[in-house]
């Protein structure tokens, strides 16, 4: 078996980890990222991004390229099935606290491909596609990898290895990492269409609460003007797979969920139903192993955290990463990675996005006339409104990760 000796490996050749190649890259770090699949792929569940994660990808000069194809959602909605319109958001009142006061809706997919080709001009890091992880061990002084190719099996040795690759993380089960909590027993399915819900007063982004199934809506850029409404929903278990996935099934949902505002079949040009999973990884750092984004952290949609999360994840890992070579600093830096990315994923990001879901799928109608006034009410402060936004936005999370020492 060949035997070929490496810096740092990624594993996983998503956003987070192909902007961990790159954060270490543009420090002069030889970094190499391995990915199971043949090329970049295709995922149409994540596409928002607030606040800080734009900041933190200005940084590197990211920020500009995705302004240039996403859509900027300075306002985004709280709505009812029944009651309309509860609240807008206008996340101009953050004016003074970020740069970016708004979200922007860019695919996952038309991200990594700004990255990838950003890696691409630094000679000492490469992406090495259909190079799937079979094994991982590790000593005090290194790791080792056996990756699959088509010709042979590789032997892979580095300093430190990367896991980035998603919920089902090889890097994370190779290392016996327990990833607690649990699977939501309903499914959740997006769907796609061409069709304009401005005329019927949404903005581009907008949650809608009802007990028997709400509605998330985006408006995504797709390839171009004027883009695609997506819609994210709830499936009841009593529904197969094989119906969730007609366009019969995507149209009587979108009819009901836009309350008699539709009476005719629309194009539907995207659907998928999916297992959502609430899970955070007993470690962050094993060893010589790090993992960050889905590897490490899962949740429900509801708010947008994950990929920004794990963009958070990324940032911060590599900076300390950075030191730690660069500068020779203490590795026990990376603990304090697991301290702070942890912490704020349990309290923050997995806290928030379960009580999203509650809150729009709450069935006591003394409960939901209560959260709408309390809606109501933020929004017609400023304080208050700006202090829920901070929330929303992640920019508070941000905070509370940077004072945990």
């Amino acid at each position: 078996m060949k035997q070929i000796k490496k810096n740092i490996i990624v594993v996983g050749a998503g956003p987070v980890g192909l902007l961990c190649a790159l954060q270490l890259a543009k420090n002069g770090i030889p970094v190499t990222v391995i990915e199971a699949e043949p090329e970049l792929t295709i995922d149409l569940r994540a596409g928002t991004f607030h606040p800080p994660t734009l900041e933190m990808l200005d940084s590197i000069g990211v920020t500009e390229a995705m302004m240039e194809i996403g859509i900027q959602v300075p306002r985004w909605q709280s709505r009812d099935l029944e009651e309309g319109l509860i609240v807008e958001w206008d996340m101009s009142v953050l004016a003074n606290d970020t740069k970016y006061p708004f979200r922007l809706h860019l695919e996952q997919h038309r991200l990594t491909p700004i990255l990838f080709k950003m890696l691409q001009r630094y000679p000492h890091a490469e992406v090495l596609f259909s190079h799937p992880l079979l094994e991982l061990n590790q000593s005090d002084d290194e790791v080792s990898l056996i990756i699959g190719n088509k010709a042979e099996n590789l032997l892979f040795t580095g300093k430190w290895v990367i896991g980035a690759d998603g919920g089902k993380s090889v890097v994370r089960k190779a290392c016996d990492i327990e990833f607690d909590g649990y699977t939501w027993p309903e499914r959740y399915s997006v769907m796609s269409t061409t069709f304009d819900l401005y005329p019927l007063g949404y903005a581009d982004n907008a949650y809608m609460s009802d007990p028997i199934q709400w509605v998330a809506f985006f408006r995504m850029p797709d390839i171009g003007p004027p883009g695609l409404w997506r819609m994210t929903v709830p499936v009841d278990s009593s529904i197969s797979d094989e119906e969730v996935l007609t366009p019969h099934y995507a149209n009587q949902v979108f009819k009901r969920a836009l309350n008699g505002q539709l009476q005719q079949d629309i194009p539907i040009v995207h659907q998928s139903v999916y297992r959502v999973h609430q899970r955070v990884a007993k470690q962050f750092r094993k060893h010589r192993v790090l993992l960050a984004g889905d590897s490490a952290h899962v949740n429900n949609p509801l708010g947008g955290f994950g990929l920004n999360s794990g963009i958070h994840d990324a940032m911060n890992l590599t900076e300390k990463l950075t030191r730690i070579i660069n500068e020779d600093a203490n590795t026990e830096l990376l603990d304090l990675y697991e301290r702070q990315r942890k912490s704020v994923n349990l309290k923050y990001v997995q806290e928030f996005s379960i009580n999203n879901k509650k809150q729009l799928e709450e069935k006591d109608p003394s409960i939901r006339q209560d959260r709408f006034a309390y809606l109501r009410k933020m929004n017609s402060n400023n304080v208050l409104r700006r202090e829920y936004l901070l929330n929303s936005s992640m920019i508070n999370s941000i905070q509370t990760a940077n004072l945990i020492s």
